[in-house]
């Protein structure tokens, strides 16, 4: 099965957030074609970060993962640093909403 551009993804991503009545926003921009994708989520108000990668789980199927369990923005900012300096081709996206993972179309893997 052909694979989506990351570029036109997150593209469509980022529209899906705004018509949910949320803001996403590009943090960083790596290979349009085929970069990986960290979602960060913000609820300011809350104080609650969370940091969610692509993964295969079973049979092929994609899901999202939670990497750190960390919740602080200290540390994810850490944590997407590291992150960057070993795959540069890495996209970073942040959706700005209380329940930014809704907006994802694969699974939430929470666990």
């Amino acid at each position: 099965m052909p694979l989506i551009a990351t570029e036109v993804w997150v593209g469509s991503l980022i529209r899906r957030v705004e018509l949910g009545g949320g803001f996403a926003a590009v943090l960083r921009k790596g290979d349009p074609r085929a970069g990986a994708v960290l979602i960060r989520t913000a609820d300011y108000r809350a104080g609650d970060f969370r940091l969610y990668a692509s993964a295969e789980r079973g049979e092929g199927e994609r899901v999202w993962m939670r990497p750190t369990r960390q919740t602080d923005e200290a540390t994810l900012e850490a944590y997407v640093a590291r992150a960057v300096a070993v795959d540069p081709d890495l996209w970073v996206v942040e959706i700005e909403a209380s329940d930014g993972a809704r907006f994802l179309t694969e699974p939430v893997d929470e666990g």
